[in-house]
């Protein structure tokens, strides 16, 4: 027996998107890793130029992980409704303010300093949460109509 209103509207939220990669990485796995990520986004639908710049996005995002977070970090990859979204999280010791918020084209002659701005510019949106116990970075690619979904 139950005092809840079998006539209540419900609404459900998934506590977990359906992941289509779920990783934890090291410099070891930065290849493999980024071979998973491909073949999952063309199976969602990314394909040419898109299917690059997103996998190009995210190779920078893992490289940072392990160059600057502390070695090794955690990479998750889902689809949602029109979308196709990749998380990378490590535990290395943040971004500062002042290179966070610096959104300017790094001169061609620097040897560092354009991972975040190529996830930036490859990507149709990017979020990062940064902190003393380290980043998590979230990139988004929009799936067109000419994409197909994966079922």
């Amino acid at each position: 027996m139950t005092n809840a209103d079998p006539h209540a509207a419900r609404t459900v939220v998934p506590i977990e998107p359906a992941l289509l990669v779920a990783e934890a990485f090291d410099q070891a796995q930065v290849t493999e890793i980024r071979h998973s990520v491909t073949s999952c986004a063309h199976a969602c639908g990314l394909t040419g130029q898109r299917l690059d710049d997103f996998v190009l996005a995210i190779n920078e995002l893992i490289t940072n992980a392990v160059r600057h977070g502390g070695g090794r970090g955690w990479l998750r990859l889902w689809q949602e409704p029109g979308a196709l979204v990749c998380e990378v999280a490590d535990h290395g010791h943040g971004i500062s303010p002042r290179r966070l918020g610096d959104r300017s084209r790094p001169a061609p002659d620097t040897a560092g300093g354009w991972g975040l701005w190529l996830a930036r510019e490859l990507t149709d949106a990017m979020e990062v949460a940064t902190g003393t116990t380290g980043t998590t970075v979230r990139v988004m690619a929009g799936l067109t109509n000419h994409d197909h979904t994966a079922r």
